[in-house]
């Protein structure tokens, strides 16, 4: 695994949820918001945004935000019509992101110290590590809302992800619950357990997570090893990295000895988008879809 990708699925692990608090109800300006870097007030509604969170940017995009965004980071690949830069989320400078003439700024981590450094320029930045959690994802949807004056787009997008994903939790057959599941991050065996959040997508689905048990470090994303995975012998595998690694059903089946898992036996692998599985932002429902349509072809073998 990419010591990038690593970072970001450890910060996933170690976030706290982080609740909006705002000094008035609606989408009055001024507003005060409780970020992870300390209170953020904003005087008026942004309308030079930079986000340097691939979620933030998808959050701000659902919101009804997206007009209000003048540069992402050079990750923040969806929706397509987002305004990509080269600007980095990972070794972010200051003054690069300060050129964009931003009123406000959203970020993922504080690399670089970039939050302390924006506001010696006096940016606004409002820091949103990554969700532990479903409450703390929609924490942010309805934070983000508030600091863009989008709150009733926030509103609606939360109840609209909800909603979607009762309907993906009710189309689940009975008899697939507590089928056993594997999520491969990368092809050294990285995986995550039901701790994190996407293992708890994977559990709203009945799954039962096998890296569980080999969760000992805490980090909620354990190594495992090819004999482990084989022994557990997972019903259903999820491949979350099928964009970095290209890893397919077919390189699975021909790995030695995975051919007699049963998920390799019953067309129970299923490849995803990594961006998705990576991300805490609306496309979870996608990623939640795509899983069980393949637990319903695994469930009726």
């Amino acid at each position: 695994m990419s010591k990038r990708r690593f970072a970001g699925l450890l910060a996933l692990a170690s976030a706290l949820v982080v609740l909006p608090a705002a000094s008035a109800a609606g989408s009055a300006f001024p507003v005060t918001l409780r970020s992870s870097n300390g209170t953020v007030t904003l005087p008026e509604k942004p309308t030079r945004i930079v986000s340097l969170s691939p979620t933030a940017t998808e959050d701000l995009f659902a919101i009804g935000a997206g007009k209000q965004v003048v540069a992402v980071d050079s990750d923040s690949n969806y929706p397509a019509s987002a305004p990509l830069t080269k600007l980095s989320a990972y070794t972010p400078n200051a003054e690069a992101i300060a050129k964009y003439n931003p009123d406000l700024v959203v970020i993922s981590a504080d690399e670089n110290h970039v939050a302390e450094a924006l506001g010696k320029l006096h940016i606004p930045v409002l820091l949103q590590t990554p969700a532990s959690d479903f409450a703390g994802a929609y924490a942010q949807l309805t934070q983000l809302g508030q600091a863009t004056g989008q709150t009733a787009g926030a509103a609606r997008e939360v109840a609209k992800i909800k909603q979607q994903i009762a309907a993906v939790v009710a189309s689940v057959p009975k008899n697939a619950k507590g089928m056993t599941v594997y999520d491969e991050l990368s092809p050294d065996f990285y995986s995550a357990t039901s701790k994190t959040f996407i293992g708890q997508a994977l559990t709203l689905l009945g799954l039962r997570d096998i890296a569980d048990k080999a969760g000992n470090s805490g980090s909620g994303y354990p190594k495992l090893s090819a004999e482990y995975i084989v022994a557990a012998d997972p019903q259903l595998i999820v491949l979350s990295d099928t964009k970095c690694c290209g890893q397919t059903a077919a390189k699975v089946k021909a790995r030695p000895g995975w051919s007699t898992i049963a998920a390799v036996q019953n067309d129970g692998v299923v490849g995803v988008n990594d961006d998705i599985a990576s991300r805490w932002g609306p496309r979870i429902v996608d990623f939640m879809r795509d899983v069980a349509a393949q637990i319903k072809i695994v469930a009726a073998k």
